[in-house]
C-alpha cells in the first residue's frame, strides 16, 4: 500500500473510532481540583525509558500518599521516564500553626550577648531580630489524615493520568501511522528480493556456461558434460537459498502488523520483532551471492533501522 493511502485508510479507522491503541512514551498531563481552602495540583511529564522510572516531589506532610501514586502511575502509564509534580495550597484560617523552638532562641540570645560583651558592643538584640534567625520559628500546615489526604489528592492525580493518556495517545497513533508507512516500504523490498531470488541460480548456470565455453571452445562438452553442470548448479542453487529466511521474514512482518494494532504495552514486543528481522536479513544478506538482493538488503536494514528508532517511543 502507497504511503498516501495508508494516511487515508488511517484518517478512515480514527474518524469511524477503529484506531490502533498504541501508546507514546512522551506526553505532559494536568489535574486540579479545590476542596473547601485546600488546592491540589497534579502534574505529569514523561519521556521514553525502557522501564517505568518515576520520581515524585510533594509536600512532606502528604509523603505517605507516594506508594499509592507509585502504583497507580506503573498501571496505567506502563513505561517511561515519568516526573509527578504535586502542589498543595491550604489559605484557610486556623490550617496554619507556627512552633517556637525556644532552646535554640536563648542559644541565639546567649551568643549575641556574648559577641556584645567581648566586643565593648551594646546587646541591642531585640525579640524580632532573634525570631529571624533560621530555625526559630517554623510555620506548619496542619496534615490531613491519609485517608482525608487520599480522598482528596488521588482523584486529581487520576485526572491529571487521563490527560497525560490522551496525549500520549495522539502521540502514539501518529507513531503508529509513520511506522505503517515505513514496514509498508520493507515489504516492497521483501516483494523484490523475493523475486530476485529464483532468477540467481538461473543466471549463474548461463555465466558457468558461457565461461566453459570460453575457455574450452568446441571441447566444453567432452570435459565438462551436462550432469557436471547441473550437479554445480545444483550445489550453488542450495548454498544461496534464502527461501526459509524469506518465510519467516514473512511471519515477523504479520507479526509486527498484529502487535502495532493492539492495545497496552507494546514497544518491547516490537523490539523483539525487529531483532528476529533484522537476524533474517543478515542471513539474507550473507547467503545471496547476487549484488541486486545485496542492494536489497542494505535497503531494508534501512528501513529496520528507522522503525526500530520510532519504536523506542512507543510504551
Amino acid at each position: 500500500m502507497r504511503p498516501a493511502a495508508l494516511r487515508q485508510t488511517s484518517a478512515i479507522l480514527y474518524e469511524s473510532g477503529f484506531f490502533f491503541m498504541a501508546y507514546s512514551m512522551t506526553g505532559y498531563g494536568r489535574g486540579e481540583a479545590t476542596y473547601t481552602t485546600r488546592r491540589y495540583l497534579v502534574e505529569i511529564k514523561s519521556v521514553n525509558n525502557r522501564f517505568c522510572d518515576i520520581s515524585v516531589r510533594m509536600p512532606r506532610g502528604y509523603a505517605v500518599l507516594e506508594t499509592k501514586i507509585r502504583e497507580r502511575i506503573t498501571d496505567r502509564l506502563l513505561r517511561g521516564k515519568i516526573d509527578v509534580f504535586v502542589t498543595i495550597e491550604d489559605v484557610g484560617d486556623g490550617n496554619s500553626t507556627v512552633e517556637m523552638n525556644i532552646g535554640l532562641a536563648k542559644a541565639y540570645s546567649d551568643a549575641i550577648a556574648k559577641i556584645a560583651s567581648e566586643t565593648g558592643r551594646p546587646d541591642a538584640a531585640d525579640a524580632l531580630q532573634i525570631a529571624r534567625f533560621p530555625d526559630v520559628l517554623v510555620a506548619r500546615a496542619n496534615s490531613l489524615t491519609p485517608e482525608e489526604a487520599g480522598q482528596e489528592l488521588l482523584p486529581v492525580l487520576e485526572a491529571a493520568i487521563d490527560d497525560i493518556l490522551r496525549m500520549r495517545e495522539v502521540e502514539g497513533n501518529k507513531l503508529v501511522d509513520d511506522l505503517l508507512t515505513k514496514v509498508s516500504v520493507f515489504e516492497s523490498l521483501h516483494a523484490a528480493v523475493k523475486l530476485r531470488a529464483p532468477q540467481v541460480p538461473k543466471e549463474y548456470k548461463e555465466r558457468l556456461m558461457a565461461r566453459i565455453e570460453e575457455l574450452l571452445d568446441d571441447k566444453a562438452n567432452l570435459v565438462y558434460d551436462e550432469a557436471r553442470r547441473e550437479a554445480e548448479v545444483a550445489v550453488f542453487a542450495d548454498k544461496c537459498a534464502i527461501d526459509e529466511e524469506l518465510t519467516r521474514l514473512s511471519s515477523h512482518m504479520n507479526q509486527l502488523r498484529e502487535t502495532l494494532s493492539a492495545k497496552g504495552s507494546i514497544g518491547k514486543r516490537l523490539d523483539f520483532i525487529l531483532q528476529e528481522m533484522n537476524r533474517e536479513v543478515n542471513t539474507i544478506g550473507s547467503k545471496a551471492n547476487d549484488i541486486s538482493i545485496t542492494n536489497y538488503v542494505l535497503d531494508m536494514k534501512t528501513e529496520l533501522e528507522k522503525i526500530r528508532e520510532q519504536i523506542q517511543n512507543l510504551a
